[in-house]
């Protein structure tokens, strides 16, 4: 295949320009230059948002900088849990998800990611996020359960970090593919001289979640040489669901109403054969050997069982976990040794491992057609010839048996251990060089990570084995271990012999690596009235490969958990780009300076073409203190691996059918045969037994780049008239307006939406994929990802900055953000009609695990005093509602007695709710700073959420009864830290 026309060109140039860092080599600098001239050249940096190196500190771009002293204010130890309380951050997943077991696959082909924690802007999702270190790309994380498009910010240490720069605003045309909703900027220590060590020690008032990091680094000069090493440990400790009242049960204030119908002592739904009376079962108690069965009397004196209630219900939440533990390791090191005055060579690696664990209770075991797992359990028949089958004839799952639920605790919790090892490597060289008195800079980079991912899985059933177990007993004989199976006797009842047979330790795997060579020049070239023409260009090579192998049981689909099979694949990427600043006004009234910019970007990708993304906006300073600044950015995103090669796999997401018991829920009669057209049974006899419906998930080849137009237009401005005030030093405002245009997003259409818009009209296309069993029960649900339509969203940032002057009683500064989100849209493509697509308004809303406030503000007090210095910084997070919809049952009563659910109206057209009330947190802490000579102590302690405020009640919520990713966990967290330096 020929080469594209406009690659080859803009190629020819780039050689070009690579040839002219080698000039130095050759005759020094083109031209003398003045010592002044060479000072300023000093002055200039790059600031995330821009390649163009500037004098200007206040860019073009909206960029928030986070100093060291701002992550150590946190008290937190994880890049990322500090990112997720920026105001401007949406849901992201984080060490209190409970994740593995409980979900199963999202449909993006990630996996559950458990114990990774990443990072979201402008609730775009964590995959439209761009996370860079010193400018270059990072690898996407591997949790042995997908192929991930997301970074894990907990494979970075803290220990390394100098400052983060989040530019938020979209910049595809400067930084390439993903970075839609912005990007994150981690700056390495690379200036540091001396040694400096630190420990610390945190936990909660109720004397668990124990955190403890120990840190020692090691940075200096040695002539041309310049180095930085640090080493890190983190341990961060497990709390269980059991420990706080908000997440002892599956839904607070329902009791065992939301529990499991797969319990201890089974749950047996079965038609006799001979009348065709529906019988719906559970032990009284646990009995040795076969309970005694009476037809005549089946829940009567002379029989083991009783008729199911919801009393009778499994409550599974004491078995997970509120915080999941992590055990990081890592090792950094860079040097930088400068070739001559114009060239350096620099090498950076990092070694990272993680140790996570992730518990969810025993692993229930359904069969039965209204099992609904749409895998192998779902045809299970259990033969009269088991010797533990009480009832005297074959459960046929083709025609008398609806549904076995029963929860081994006699095989523990499902534990699931993850190891992660990442590993990452950058060199290459920087350099400056002059023509024609004119400053160019230049660096050429290479980069070669790898994330590894290992997982081992305790407590998982064979179904195979099971149906086998529970088959004719001389078929069980004729077979090498197999034991009958009893999941008739309760508690106790399951062998260890039996769960021999039925058992096997799972081992997944998956792994991520990143090529990424890159090469980019900036500087001036040529004069204006208003100031000198800055450019910058820049090519970049990129592969990213990737696979997910999960164990062999689950690949021969014999698995009693969730299915998946291998996904493998890989990414090439080529692209070139070019930046412009042209000054074009300068010492005008009104105008000081006024600059406009532009950037563009051609992407060739191997899997969807290629692509152009252009940048422009204007940077115009009216005065001294103020600033206005716009643009408007074209994004682009590829789909991923995982998106793209992901296999079919499963996800077990709580839904409401509305078909279920629908004479005696109150829907309306259309509804009521919009669900017997569906193949639900007329007469009413189909109840939804459990909450959870297995969802297909997985990716799409066919899928196709998602693009945003993203615009930005703000104001800075810096009181300089405050300064002559007695009681401001500095004073500074600024507001950013934003507004986010997805067209094409890569995503699944919501599954509730999709179920509730198919019942609402059998015949649309949302019914496609969505399939139900002779009961009613859906027992087949397809939502693989797709180009969903868009997302738009747009709003406000507001920033206040504060210094006093120094005064008897110390320094003083305030620190006030807050992010206004006025929309967020999620544009559904309608299969009906392509051109009127389903509007779903998701501000204010909490769904699915995630949920977007209209407001969120931080305020950060500071004080500081000759060696003491302190700060109070109070979080707000806005009131967030959600649906109560699917609580159509007696569980009604209880919520709305509990507080909850406001409007427990539960007919068909009810817009029924439950608020999840705002909340404001407050951080503490306080430092002294000791001068020892040659030694400096710093010693910190503080607490984090001083009032003890417990999250709101969220009903919705997948695990725990909150949203763990907007809210703090309960409890005061205190913490101690000490750092040596010398």
């Amino acid at each position: 295949m020929a080469p594209k026309p406009e690659l080859t060109a803009i190629k020819t140039l780039l050689a070009a320009l690579v040839v002219l860092p080698a000039l130095p080599f050759l005759s020094g600098p083109a031209g003398a230059q003045e010592q002044e001239q060479e000072t300023a050249e000093l002055d200039r940096q790059l600031v995330t948002g821009s390649r163009i190196r500037t004098a200007n500190i206040t860019g073009q771009s909206p960029v928030l900088t986070l100093t060291r002293d701002d992550l150590e204010r946190t008290g937190k130890n994880s890049i990322g849990d500090i990112l997720q309380q920026l105001t401007a951050s949406g849901s992201a997943l984080n060490t209190k998800f409970n994740s593995s077991g409980n979900f199963g696959f999202p449909p993006s082909g990630a996996g559950v990611g458990a114990g990774a924690t990443t990072v979201d802007l402008r609730h775009l999702g964590s995959q439209r996020v761009l996370v860079l270190v010193d400018g270059l790309r990072w690898v996407n994380e591997s949790s042995a359960s997908g192929v991930s498009s997301i970074v894990d910010l907990n494979t970075i240490p803290m220990s390394i970090v100098e400052r983060i720069e989040i530019l938020e605003d979209g910049a595809s045309a400067i930084y390439g593919t993903d970075a839609i909703a912005g990007v994150v900027n981690i700056i390495t220590r690379k200036d540091f001289e001396g040694a400096e060590a630190t420990a610390y020690y945190g936990q909660f008032d109720e004397g668990d979640g124990e955190t403890f990091r120990g840190e020692a680094s090691f940075g200096g000069k040695a002539g041309d040489l310049s180095f930085f090493l640090s080493a890190s440990y983190a341990d961060e400790s497990r709390i269980s669901s059991a420990e706080r009242e908000i997440s002892r049960f599956p839904v607070p204030g329902t009791g065992l109403t939301r529990g499991s119908s797969g319990t201890p002592f089974g749950r047996f739904i079965f038609a006799d054969p001979v009348s065709g009376e529906v019988f719906d079962l559970t032990l009284k108690n646990a009995v040795p050997g076969a309970p005694v069965f009476d037809p005549l009397d089946p829940t009567g004196p002379n029989s083991d069982f009783k008729n199911f209630t919801n009393d009778d219900r499994f409550n599974f939440s004491p078995f997970n976990l509120l915080l999941t533990p992590s055990e990081r390791t890592a090792v950094f090191g860079q040097l930088r040794y400068d070739l001559n005055e114009y060239v350096s060579l620099y090498f950076r690696g990092m070694f990272n491992e993680r140790q996570s664990v992730n518990q969810a209770a025993p692993e229930p075991i359904f069969l039965g057609p209204e099992a609904g797992t749409g895998s192998l359990a779902d045809t299970v028949s259990i033969d009269a010839t088991n010797p533990f089958n009480p009832f005297g004839f074959t459960l046929d799952a083709t025609d008398n048996f609806l549904l076995l639920g029963r929860r081994p605790l006699e095989n523990g919790p499902r534990i699931f251990e993850q190891d992660i090892d990442t590993r990452y490597l950058a060199a290459g060289f920087q350099g400056q060089f002059n023509v024609a008195d004119r400053a160019f800079f230049w660096d050429l980079n290479f980069v070669d990570a790898q994330s590894e991912a290992d997982q081992i899985t305790h407590g998982s059933f064979n179904i195979k084995r099971i149906a086998e177990a529970l088959g004719p007993v001389d078929d069980c004989a004729a077979i090498p271990g197999c034991v009958p199976l009893n999941l008739f006797g309760g508690a106790g009842s399951i062998t260890p012999e039996m769960l021999e047979f039925i058992t096997f330790v799972g081992q997944d795997q998956s792994e991520q690596e990143l090529q990424d060579i890159s090469f980019n020049i900036t500087g001036d070239l040529f004069d204006l009235p208003a100031g000198t023409v800055g450019i910058a260009a820049g090519y970049e090579h990129r592969e990213q490969d990737g696979f997910f192998l999960p164990d062999s049981v689950i690949v021969a689909g014999e698995s009693n958990g969730v299915p998946a099979l291998p996904t493998s694949g890989s990414l090439n990427f080529e692209e070139v780009y070019g930046e412009l600043n042209i000054p074009l006004l300068s010492d005008l009234p009104g105008i000081q300076q006024f600059d406009a910019v532009g950037a563009v970007r051609y992407t060739d990708f191997n899997t969807s073409g290629s692509s152009t993304t252009f940048k422009a906006g204007f940077r115009w300073q009216v005065t001294e203190d103020l600033l206005f600044r716009g643009s408007f950015a074209e994004g682009i995103r590829s789909p991923g691996i995982g998106e793209l090669f992901g296999t079919a796999s499963r996800f077990d997401d709580v839904l409401d059918d509305r078909c279920s018991d629908f004479l005696n829920t109150g829907v309306s009669q259309q509804i009521i045969n919009n669900c017997i057209a569906l193949g639900v049974p007329a007469d009413g006899s189909f109840e939804q037994v459990n909450q959870q419906i297995s969802v297909v998930t997985g990716g799409n080849i066919e899928l196709t780049p998602e693009t945003t137009d993203s615009y930005s237009a703000g104001l800075v401005y810096s009181a300089s008239w405050a300064e002559d005030l007695s009681w401001v030093a500095r004073l500074d405002f600024a507001a950013t307006f934003y507004r986010h245009e997805l067209e094409d997003a890569i995503q699944a259409i919501d599954a509730q939406t999709q179920l509730d818009a198919c019942i609402n009209d059998p015949t649309s296309g949302f019914c496609d994929g969505i399939s139900r069993a002779f009961t009613g029960a859906i027992n087949d649900f397809q939502n693989r990802l797709t180009n969903i339509g868009g997302i738009n969203t747009q709003g406000v940032d507001f920033k206040v900055n504060y210094t006093s002057p120094q005064t008897a009683a110390g320094q003083f500064g305030i620190d006030w953000t807050t992010t206004w989100v006025d929309r967020f849209n999620e544009l559904l493509l309608n299969p009906d009609d392509p051109d009127q697509p389903v509007v779903r308004r998701l501000l204010g809303v909490e769904e699915n695990d995630r949920g977007i406030a209209e407001f969120q503000s931080n305020l950060i007090l500071v004080w500081q005093w000759h060696n003491w210095s302190a700060s109070w910084t109070v979080r707000f997070i806005d009131n967030m509602t959600e649906s109560c919809s699917d609580f159509r049952d007696n569980t009604a009563l209880s919520l709305t007695n509990f507080g909850l659910c406001s409007n427990p109206d539960f007919d068909d057209n009810a817009n029924s709710t439950n608020k999840l009330d705002s909340r404001y947190y407050n951080d503490f802490q306080v430092s002294y700073d000791f001068d020892l000579g040659d030694y400096g102590l710093l010693l910190t302690g503080g607490v984090n959420n001083l009032l003890d405020k417990d999250p709101p009640i969220c009903l919705s919520c997948s695990l725990n009864g909150f949203d763990a990713s907007n809210h703090d966990l309960p409890g005061q967290f205190w913490y101690f830290r000490g750092t040596l330096s010398f």
